[in-house]
């Protein structure tokens, strides 16, 4: 059984960690504090890409780390990037224990960074709240081991399941808490996915509005366009970053988007439309852990038809849509031995409405 104080010093790190989820993407969110005679004498956190780790930050923040105790909500790195070896820097700060929550999931240097901190005697703790951080970084690790980024679908709906009324206007089913709410949401995702049909009927702009999440920039933002039907005066193609229109290949690119400022992606074909599994592993290329898909109910479907839904987040309003209004999700299922059961993992009151958490589960 973990030692209360070692639990708690490592609940702060991971407080730390969850304060630099919104800058540190591409990289993992790391907390890290150090303790010396049952005192936090330097604590950090993760900086944007480029910037300190946790580790040196909480070193910086010390004149005197020699014989303390770090706990650090990943392993440190034991690599050079773009910065140097964490796992160095506490070896040459004189630390004497290290208790981590989990190993690099990178299978590349995944327990080099302990046999660092080992060869030259340091005690070394591995596991400690293991499960809350990876919750932290679930994007990353998810990334790391499989190449794909953690998918998250988003939905507005009425009491009765709908999404838009049949003409296709949807704005604004839930209050301003809950658009705030997907505020956050936007800022902790490396890029946001949308679909031809939500450009053209709502004109999106699908950025981060809010100043007060540190960010590194604007997501990135995809649609899938299989024909390129996007108007090129979209709202979309007028905000800050970069906004990729993914479509099927052998359809000649558009020069009109390209001159709106859309950056064109020919990707495989499945069904006549963009294939969903080509499009995760050119965004794990690109470095993204988390992505938010905000679409309607037909690519949300296919997301989740095929398999490919890490997480779908509901927000319902107490309102009533009627039976002509557009479903929440368009799967085609005809038989009860067709439904997709989903995990209910939290369930709160966001200002009038109700945010569902929700993980697809095998079987029915």
């Amino acid at each position: 059984m973990a030692n209360p104080f070692d639990t708690e010093m490592m609940a702060r790190a991971l407080q730390l960690a969850g304060q630099a989820c919104y800058r540190a993407r591409p990289n993992p969110a790391v907390g890290c504090v150090l303790v010396r005679d049952g005192k936090i004498i330097g604590e950090g956190a993760t900086q944007a890409a480029g910037g300190n780790h946790a580790e040196v930050e909480a070193l910086a923040a010390c004149p005197d780390a020699s014989a303390a105790t770090a706990y650090v909500t990943l392993e440190p790195c034991s690599h050079q990037g773009r910065t140097g070896p964490c796992s160095d820097a506490l070896v040459e700060a004189g630390v004497s224990e290290v208790f981590i929550a989990m190993r690099d999931p990178n299978p590349e240097v995944t327990g080099n960074g302990i046999a660092r901190l080992q060869a030259v005697g340091i005690a070394v703790h591995e596991g400690l709240l293991a499960e809350q951080a990876e919750t932290v970084n679930a994007g990353f690790y998810q990334r790391m081991r499989s190449g794909r980024p953690r998918v998250r679908i988003k939905l507005a709906s009425s009491l009765d399941g709908r999404t838009a009324m049949a003409s296709g206007e949807s704005q604004w089913i839930t209050g301003p808490a809950a658009r705030a709410d997907v505020q956050r949401l936007r800022a902790s995702s490396g890029a946001i996915v949308t679909g031809v049909d939500t450009v053209i009927s709502d004109d999106p702009a699908l950025t981060v509005r809010n100043t007060a999440f540190d960010i590194p920039g604007q997501p990135l933002r995809v649609i899938l366009d299989s024909a390129q039907r996007t108007p090129p005066h979209a709202k979309i193609f007028q905000q800050a970053g970069e906004t990729v229109l993914a479509y099927v290949e052998g359809v000649p690119a558009s020069k009109a988007l390209q001159q709106a400022g859309a950056t064109l992606l020919a990707l495989p074909s499945a069904a006549r439309r963009v294939d969903l599994h080509a499009l995760l592993d050119w965004l794990g290329q690109r470095q993204i852990n988390d992505i938010l898909v905000e679409c309607g109910p037909r690519l949300a479907g296919a997301f989740v038809t095929a398999g490919l839904a890490d997480e779908i987040l509901v927000y319902m309003a107490p309102t009533l849509l009627g039976s002509s209004a557009r479903p929440l999700l368009d799967m085609g299922l005809d038989q009860m031995d067709q439904q997709q059961r989903l995990l209910v993992q939290d369930l709160r009151k966001v200002g009038d409405d109700y945010r569902w958490t929700l993980v697809p589960t095998a079987g029915v």
